[in-house]
């Protein structure tokens, strides 16, 4: 049992050490070696835990991604928020995710832009990730009409509105290359009261 836990343990380490190597040099520069001499071990060694450097990537945003949604479920079942609380720290939250692994989220972009129609799975995995975050923040919603906080809405409508905030972060960040979402992070707390009752 001690061993399960040990490789456990080490491969969250190497996925954490991997994603650094890939923030750093990009995907395409990133190599087994490089990771392998980031986490102190043989290549022989990181091969007992992957196959290759893309299953490396894929875990290691999974990872990073697993972390942002246990953040954000923490603040969706915090009782002492507020819906329209709960939802105004949920999109601040991702976006500050977003500001802190801006350079990881280009190389994200690139990486996806660059996918052949027979690396369908990877995108699958991608719209998974993105359908539950919606999922999290239309719960929200629903709890807040439920309680009177939040106007009544189309849930659809309200799910679209507050997912073009982050789109809107991704843009900006990945694509027009700014440094912070300060300004946006303002126009979502804006935005948010207008749904109060």
């Amino acid at each position: 049992m001690a061993v399960a836990v040990e490789h456990d343990k080490r491969r969250k380490q190497i996925l954490e050490k991997a994603l650094a190597v890939f923030t750093e040099d990009g995907f395409e520069d990133a190599t087994f070696q490089k990771i392998a001499d980031r986490c102190g071990i043989t290549r022989t060694i990181l091969y007992l835990y992957f196959k290759n450097k893309k299953e490396i990537f894929i875990f290691s945003i999974k990872q990073l991604l697993t972390n942002v949604e246990e953040d954000i479920n923490a603040i969706r079942y915090d009782k002492s928020l507020a819906s329209l609380d709960k939802i105004t720290n949920v999109l601040t939250a991702i976006l500050s995710q977003l500001e802190q692994n801006r350079h990881l989220l280009s190389i994200v972009l690139d990486y996806l832009s660059h996918l052949s129609k027979n690396e369908i799975n990877t995108e699958d995995r991608v719209r998974r990730r993105t359908v539950r975050l919606r999922h999290i923040l239309s719960s929200m919603v629903i709890e807040g009409v439920k309680t009177g906080e939040i106007k009544k809405i189309s849930v659809k409508t309200a799910d679209d509105y507050l997912n073009s905030f982050i789109e809107a972060g991704i843009y900006q960040l990945g694509v027009l290359k700014r440094k912070d979402l300060g300004e946006l992070k303002k126009a979502v707390i804006f935005a948010i009261k207008k749904l109060a009752v």
